[in-house]
């Protein structure tokens, strides 16, 4: 079922706002665009925190994300949105729910669109690769950048939201890892020594200032990789400002951090898609969090616009 986009209608009043740009349209609609624009789908899912023993209520996150969303002002000049809907995980079965979103966002990204993920739990970054993976082909390197407190390298008997990044190393030698923002109280020892294991680079939330630095290392990351996929689990930023997340941080980011972080990285000249994750709607003050994480979606949109009039496609032909 399409989410009805609805806002504020200025009359009489130039330029428009983000609901009355988007368009649902059906994934089996999907025809390539010659332009890239920006497609979203949401993922209603929280079975992998459940399973993580974290507060679940992600799974409501998505339609909150885009009411917030709706009415922000839409800068991107003649670039379209397309919507197409939510993915469910129904009967407890996040794997065959990931599978899903990896098939969606693959078409996506075939057909010329730049996903925007709306989580979810952080199970969500797991569909999400599936997706880039598929549509990219096996021999591509690809560098995962997760902006989180948290490695989520867990060696669990089931998947869940603290699995995926080790489910991927252990499976696909042409994946890197970059995780900023992690906080030492926020990982045992166990996951720093997983960390160095799989060979994963880290910034620290104590060190990711001066920003230039941080910036440096994303680019040096980022130079190793065909194609950058990017995640933002919002536990990352200090629960005064997210506090409806599984995990609330005391010592989180600051949002201009997380702003000026994301924007940096989806300028890079090689980024693929996004995704946002852990918005916890149950346990959200004021609309706090899903209102921070729409201006940052906003943002966004605004500035892959920017990076995509320097190249005509993402997909793999292109290269």
């Amino acid at each position: 079922m399409f989410y009805e986009w609805t806002g504020r209608v200025d009359k009489n009043a130039k330029g428009k706002r983000i609901h009355q740009i988007v368009q649902n349209i059906d994934v089996n609609d999907l025809k390539k665009n010659e332009e890239q624009n920006i497609g979203l789908v949401g993922f209603e899912c929280d079975e992998g925190v459940k399973r993580n023993k974290g507060r679940v209520g992600a799974s409501k996150a998505p339609n909150e994300i885009r009411k917030l969303l709706a009415s922000i002002p839409y800068h991107n000049g003649k670039k379209s949105i397309i919507d197409l809907g939510n993915i469910q995980c129904t009967d407890n079965d996040l794997e065959g729910a990931q599978v899903h979103l990896g098939k969606v966002v693959a078409k996506l990204l075939e057909n010329n669109y730049i996903p925007i993920i709306l989580g979810g739990g952080h199970e969500t970054f797991y569909g999400h690769y599936l997706g880039a993976r598929e549509a990219v082909g096996n021999d591509k390197k690809i560098g995962m950048i997760n902006l989180d407190a948290h490695f989520d390298l867990r060696n669990d008997d089931t998947p869940s939201s603290g699995t995926m990044f080790r489910q991927i190393l252990e499976t696909d030698k042409n994946a890197e890892y970059l995780c900023i923002g992690v906080q030492e109280l926020g990982n045992t020892e166990q996951l720093f020594l997983t960390a160095k294991e799989f060979g994963v680079e880290y910034i620290l939330e104590k060190e990711i200032e001066p920003i230039e630095n941080t910036f440096r290392k994303i680019d040096e990351f980022a130079k190793k990789q065909d194609f950058i996929i990017y995640t933002i689990c919002t536990d990352v930023i200090n629960q005064a400002y997210a506090p409806g997340v599984s995990a609330p941080a005391p010592l989180g980011l600051e949002p201009k951090v997380v702003r000026a972080i994301t924007e940096h990285v989806v300028m890079l000249e090689d980024f693929l898609s996004f995704d946002v994750s852990e918005v916890n709607p149950t346990f959200d003050v004021a609309e706090k969090t899903a209102r921070l994480i729409s201006y940052v979606i906003a943002e966004t949109m605004m500035n892959l616009n920017k990076n995509a009039l320097q190249k005509n496609s993402y997909l793999p032909e292109n290269l």
